[in-house]
């Protein structure tokens, strides 16, 4: 079989900075375009900051082994080559003062001289524009989930009235069928009546338990489907590490979050302190710089986890949402129960004893999800909460974010836990809007 050929886009390395290695014993071409975007991207202080230094050191460490004008031999067989763009490598079809242009140029100058070659990019727009000059392309695939076979977390077993009985009289079964994750949530169903039915979790292999009664609520909050319910048995239980939830708009996603957080934190003091955060992406066009401080930016990014925060008091004030809510809230973050933090500031961080709910994850790559987790210490908890199906990121999709990748990659651990949610439950309109809009 002819060799094969990955020219990369620049995007896939902002994307995943180790995605030159990631091609067995092929070929990675780099344009010299991608390493002159690369260098304009090196200054940030973001995330696509640090891949792109990433990169350039890893390719500075190659440049010591042999010539990258020439091809640079990897430890696993393949060969790192960085290539100058040549006049008329496009044709006349083909407008090379566009720096994505420059790049599937190269991609077609090695396309006709006759080498198998595959153009590797995010940017669907520059995919088309290859796939248009006959170059094969394709998305990068390495850090991917399947979203429409996506782990649900828990699933409906048809199975005998007997064994439903007997799950109920002993508070176990073991389950004969097929394997289930960890933490698992599984709903019989009895075969002849539909109305009989038992929830059990997986917890040691395919040993199902009952759920348990003591996570029925969190701070007054009662969940209002089976769904929410499973959520709240893994939101509560301190045994599991880390719990991914999945659903849209209005399904109860961040507010179940809040409450298992301010009921394992203020109540039951398991935690030292509810540590909330989310990606600083906005909605639709940019309103631009953001006077204040530091917290009073933040007030604003974080008014959604505020609005949430304000029903929850509301609720163990006999249902009032005013002032005396507000002010809870603000006493709350004064004596640093309550900590809202930026993403930006959490790297380097160690957080240990803490409850550490991140909103919106699924505008987060795969490598920032897993920055953010490993900042777990000692004790702490953390829970992803997000819509795939809502991305602002315009490099992300719902298989490539870094939520639906980490319920993939996480589902057979024993202390990590998911559940998809589908029902909305904030209002009718709500509702409709997530169905229909």
């Amino acid at each position: 079989m002819a060799a094969k050929y990955f020219v990369l886009d620049t995007n896939v390395l902002l994307h995943n900075s180790d995605a030159i290695t990631c091609f067995a014993d092929n070929t990675v071409v780099l344009p010299m375009t991608v390493i002159e975007e690369l260098d304009k991207f090196k200054k940030n202080n973001d995330e696509l900051g640090r891949n792109a230094r990433h990169v350039i050191r890893s390719l500075d460490r190659l440049r010591v082994q042999g010539s990258l004008g020439k091809g640079v031999p990897t430890s696993d067989g393949g060969v790192v080559w960085i290539t100058m763009e040549k006049e008329g490598d496009g044709g006349a079809c083909i407008d090379l003062n566009i720096p994505d242009n420059r790049i599937i140029a190269t991609a077609y100058r090695l396309f006709r001289e006759g080498k198998r070659v595959i153009f590797v990019s995010k940017d669907i727009n520059a995919r088309l524009k290859a796939d248009a000059l006959g170059i094969e392309v394709q998305d990068f695939e390495k850090e991917k989930a399947d979203f429409d076979q996506l782990y649900t977390g828990w699933r409906s077993l048809k199975t005998s009235a007997a064994t439903i009985d007997r799950f109920h009289h002993s508070k176990e079964l073991l389950w004969d069928g097929e394997e289930l994750q960890p933490n698992e949530f599984v709903l019989l169903v009895d075969a002849v009546n539909e109305k009989h039915t038992g929830i059990g979790r997986a917890v040691a292999g395919n040993l199902l338990k009952p759920l348990n009664p003591a996570y029925d609520s969190a701070s007054n909050l009662r969940p209002r489907s089976m769904e929410q319910r499973l959520a709240l048995e893994l939101l509560m239980d301190p045994t599991v590490s880390l719990v991914s939830l999945i659903g849209q708009a209005g399904t109860g996603k961040t507010l179940l979050a809040l409450a298992a957080g301010m009921a394992n934190t203020l109540k039951s003091s398991r935690y030292e302190k509810l540590l909330v955060s989310r990606p600083v992406i906005p909605l639709g066009r940019d309103i631009g710089y953001l006077p204040g401080t530091k917290d009073e930016k933040m007030k604003l990014w974080m008014q959604p986890i505020f609005d949430n925060l304000a029903y929850l008091m509301g609720l163990t004030n006999g249902g009032k949402q005013d002032a005396a809510a507000e002010l809870g809230i603000n006493r709350l973050l004064r004596e640093d129960r309550i900590e809202l933090e930026a993403l930006t500031y959490i790297r380097g961080r160690s957080i240990s004893r803490q409850y550490v709910i991140i909103d919106e994850a699924q505008n987060l790559t795969p490598h920032e999800v897993k920055t953010i987790v490993s900042r777990a210490g000692e004790g702490t908890k953390m829970v992803l909460t997000g819509d795939p199906e809502q991305i602002d990121n315009p490099y992300l999709d719902a298989s490539s974010n870094g939520l639906s990748y980490t319920v993939e990659r996480l589902k057979g651990q024993e202390a990590c836990g998911h559940i998809t949610l589908t029902r909305s439950e904030r209002s009718h309109l709500a509702s409709l809007a997530a169905e229909y809009l």
